[in-house]
């Protein structure tokens, strides 16, 4: 069915062959010079071609983290691998290869279209994360199952599917099946699906289909129940107070307390624990409202800043283009004169008109760029204030209300003491009217034991608390100085790439005048 394996050894994908297809590829002339003498940045590839290359394995194909269309038709591949860095992928045609099993797209949420038509697939899978699938076309495979197609359903954006020249494509009821069951598809198998084949086909299998919709519409609603929560607790997760809105940081001070069961079986000590689980609590929630609140003026904080840089930075180039297209206009002018000298005085002294105008034009495009990266660092150092702030003031009243909690276990930790000292002494005198529990008695030897228990159980609690708080101002302080890291970091990149542009830009204006003086217009 697939390709055999030829004669010659299989490719292997390396740096060279991705810079010759990219290179064979890329734009010609003027700027194909240009682009191959800065040369390959795989990171602004877009879209590859690497097919008839008699490649048996998918892989580094790492760098190409921008790629949106990939083409690998009419290779050996036999495993869909290599694939998870292509995050941006929206096209990949895989067909003609000896591949056997479906895998290896869950990273590639993006893809609209996948081909892997004529290869040995025998059952149609592992395509849960296209949610944006558009066109399929696995025609010419080993499918058999005539039901399979209903994991089609799943991909509401699905118009156009190919499943020609597999075995089940020879049954009778082939394609009433499929457009039964695929009521969204526009076109099966190269053809306008027609709409009263469409009417037919649904109502021949409607009550199945019914059944099917409602099994689908409850796991739909589940399905979204589990994201809103995932959605929830990664907001939560991003203001630093995940499993604050409720009781988990004290029921976790007594999961992790070996002493907990025993001591909370001592006289009177349900009517205490409840009252302090409610205090703390209530402390907890009042950090998580808290903790929510200073998120939201952190992200408006960040959206403000980002919103200032992309403003910047459009008029700053704006202006360059403004620049750009006036010295265009004066070398079309000036060049149209200078094909009318006949005096090579004039010609010499014109030409150096333009190339002064030239590095005037670099000079004003480079003074914009300086200009811009002060008023850049300006902002930036602002924004580093205005979060700095932010995040100091998150911290502090964290610090306080956290401080808040210490005192509740510390006063806590006394009514536990004191209880634990007075049901020993009526323990001694058989005064104790209650019976305690056996591993709760075996405390009782004597009083050292029992208050090294105590004493255990507050140092349990008090360390949970404090890996809490460690944990939240911990990752408040790094996510901000990680942030500023990247702004800057993002900036040097900018500025260097936009140098590199202006030098790229003067030095072909340099190169086109040169080349009008010594051969006239091109």
């Amino acid at each position: 069915m697939s390709r055999l394996y030829d004669t010659i050894e299989p490719s292997v994908i390396d740096e060279q062959m991705l810079k010759n297809a990219i290179e064979e590829q890329g734009p010609k002339g003027e700027a194909g010079r240009i682009a191959k003498q800065e040369g390959t940045d795989f990171g602004d590839v877009l879209s590859l071609r690497l097919d008839f290359k008699n490649i048996l394995k998918i892989d580094n194909l790492w760098s190409l983290v921008n790629l949106t269309k990939l083409q690998m038709d009419n290779n050996i591949i036999e495993r869909m691998e290599g694939l998870d860095m292509l995050v941006n992928l929206e096209w990949l045609d895989l067909s003609f290869n000896n591949i056997e099993v479906i895998e290896g797209l869950d990273k590639l949420t993006k893809l609209k279209d996948l081909t892997l038509y004529n290869n040995r697939i025998s059952k149609i899978e592992n395509m849960d994360f296209l949610t944006q699938l558009h066109v399929f076309s696995i025609g010419n495979n080993s499918l058999k199952q005539l039901d399979n197609v209903v994991y089609l359903r799943r991909f509401k954006s699905l118009r156009t599917l190919n499943l020609s020249g597999n075995p089940f494509s020879e049954e009778v009821n082939y394609k009433e099946y499929v457009i039964a069951h695929l009521s969204e598809l526009v076109y099966l198998d190269f053809r306008l699906i027609d709409e009263s084949a469409r009417e037919a086909a649904t109502e021949k299998y409607k009550y199945s289909i019914e059944e099917m919709v409602q099994n689908e519409t409850i796991a739909k609603r589940k399905q979204d129940e589990v994201e809103e929560n995932q959605k929830e607790r990664q907001l939560h997760k991003m203001a630093f107070v995940e499993d604050l809105n409720g009781p988990w940081l004290f029921e976790s001070m007594y999961a992790d307390d070996p002493e907990a069961g025993k001591l909370g079986a001592l006289p009177g000590m349900e009517e205490i624990l409840n009252g302090y689980n409610e205090k703390f609590t209530a402390i907890c929630q009042e950090i998580f409202e808290f903790g929510l609140k200073e998120h939201e003026k952190r992200e408006a904080e960040i959206a403000s800043f980002f919103s200032c840089l992309e403003e910047a930075t459009q008029e700053n180039n704006n202006t360059g283009v403004k620049h750009i297209h006036s010295y265009i206009e004066y070398k079309k002018k000036v060049f149209l004169d200078y094909t009318s000298l006949t005096d090579q005085s004039h010609m010499e002294t014109l030409m150096k008109e333009i190339v002064e105008e030239i590095r005037k034009l670099w000079d004003t495009l480079m003074g914009l760029e300086m200009e811009l990266v002060d008023q850049l660092e300006d902002t930036i150092k602002d924004f580093e204030r205005n979060m700095a702030d932010l995040v100091t003031a998150f911290v502090e009243h964290v610090q306080g209300l956290m401080t808040q909690l210490r005192d509740l276990e510390n006063a806590h930790h006394e009514k536990t003491s004191d209880i634990a000292v007075v049901t020993l002494e009526k323990l001694m005198k058989n005064e104790l009217e209650e019976d305690l529990p056996d591993d709760l008695r075996m405390l009782f030897v004597d009083k050292d034991t029992l208050m090294n228990a105590v004493s255990a159980s507050h140092d349990t609690h008090l360390l949970k608390i404090d890996n809490k708080e460690d944990d939240m101002l911990t990752r408040a302080t790094t996510r901000m100085q990680t942030l500023n890291e990247k702004i800057h970091n993002d900036e040097v990149l900018r500025n260097r790439k936009r140098v590199s542009e202006i030098n790229n830009l003067v030095d072909h204006f340099r190169d086109e005048a040169e080349s009008y003086e010594v051969t006239g217009p091109m």
